[in-house]
């Protein structure tokens, strides 16, 4: 396509960069952007660039906020003696959603997936370890998504907990399908598998 502006050209360029925008879906926003009141444009812009300056993440579970520490482990009714291991931040509100969680959560940053060159090196496992030997955590619920690289990263974390015997290592329900991703998982599955967790030694026991 020939672009008779070198500035919407680039425009296009950065937008068509984002996941799932193609160049037409890129050219379609940028139009409609340069249709709209130049302060509304400056909004978005400075909005974009104060999130890409400013945002945190918390110091205890990893997720994002705008201080040092999140609204979730900074609220005092939260269970600090259960901690849910999710993925990634999207998880976080995923589990959120149902309502059916009051505990913390470990955002650990990804999967261990040697195909894409994502070792444990790369995720919040060694943190989520020291949160366990503060004494301060009695469960830790593996919610991760039950593709191969969730199973992996599932044992591994289990392995990596298995020196603290008094430490309740559970994992959601089968109500999620196997191969399911949790992010698009319906709240009320994800809700019913989270209130029947079950031990992960016993699931895992099951599919040996």
């Amino acid at each position: 396509m020939q672009y008779q502006s070198q500035l919407l050209e680039n425009a296009v360029e950065e937008f068509a960069k984002l996941p799932g925008v193609g160049k037409k879906t890129a050219l379609r926003l940028v139009l409609h952007l340069l249709r709209q009141e130049p302060d509304r444009a400056l909004r978005l812009g400075e909005s974009v660039i104060k999130l890409r300056q400013n945002i945190q993440y918390c110091k205890v579970c990893y997720n994002i906020c705008d201080s040092e520490i999140c609204s979730i482990c900074a609220d005092p009714r939260r269970d600090a003696s259960i901690v849910c291991v999710v993925e990634n931040i999207k998880e976080v509100m995923v589990v959120e959603a149902t309502r059916q969680f009051n505990g913390l959560y470990h955002v650990l940053g990804g999967l261990i997936s040697p195909m894409e060159g994502i070792g444990p090196q790369q995720l919040q496992i060694d943190t989520l370890v020291e949160r366990v030997k503060s004494g301060s955590v009695k469960e830790v619920i593996l919610a991760l998504s039950t593709t191969m690289e969730g199973d992996t990263t599932n044992f591994y974390v289990f392995r990596k907990l298995s020196p603290f015997p008094e430490l309740k290592v559970t994992t959601l329900a089968r109500g999620v399908s196997v191969g399911d991703e949790i992010e698009y998982a319906d709240e009320i599955t994800l809700g019913r598998s989270i209130a029947n967790r079950v031990l992960f030694s016993d699931n895992f026991s099951k599919n040996v």
